[in-house]
C-alpha cells in the first residue's frame, strides 16, 4: 500500500510541475521550464523509493551494462553495410518500376487501349 501511495504522490508531483508551467504564464520561460523539471525530478526521487522504482533502477543499470557488452561494428563495416543496403534499395526500386510498367501495359491491353 505504501508503494501505491508513493507512486500516486509521484504522479501528483509531475502534474504539479506541469500545472506550474501554465500557472506561471507571465513568468520567464526559464522559471516555467524549471517548474516542470523540478516536478519530474521530485517525482523520480519519490518513485525511486518505492519497490517498483527500485526494480526499474536496477533494470536500467543492467541494461546499461548489457549495452557495454555489445560489439559495435567498425566504421568500415558500417560503410560497407550502408552501401549494400543502398544498392539493394536501388535494385528493388528498378524491379518494382519494371513490374509496374509491365502491369500497366497489361491492363491497357486488357482494356483495349494498347497500341
Amino acid at each position: 500500500m505504501a508503494d501505491k501511495i508513493k507512486l500516486l504522490v509521484a504522479v501528483l508531483l509531475v502534474i504539479a510541475g506541469l500545472a506550474g508551467f501554465y500557472l506561471f504564464a507571465d513568468a520567464p520561460t526559464v522559471v516555467r521550464v524549471l517548474s516542470v523539471i523540478a516536478g519530474v525530478v521530485l517525482a523520480g526521487v519519490v518513485a525511486g523509493t518505492s519497490a517498483p522504482g527500485k526494480q526499474f533502477f536496477r533494470f536500467a543499470l543492467d541494461s546499461r551494462d548489457e549495452a557495454k557488452k555489445v560489439v559495435w561494428p567498425t566504421r568500415k563495416e558500417t560503410i560497407q553495410m550502408t552501401g549494400v543496403v543502398m544498392l539493394f534499395v536501388i535494385v528493388m526500386a528498378l524491379f518494382l518500376w519494371a513490374v509496374d510498367g509491365i502491369l500497366l501495359w497489361l491492363v491497357k491491353m486488357a482494356m483495349g487501349q494498347g497500341s
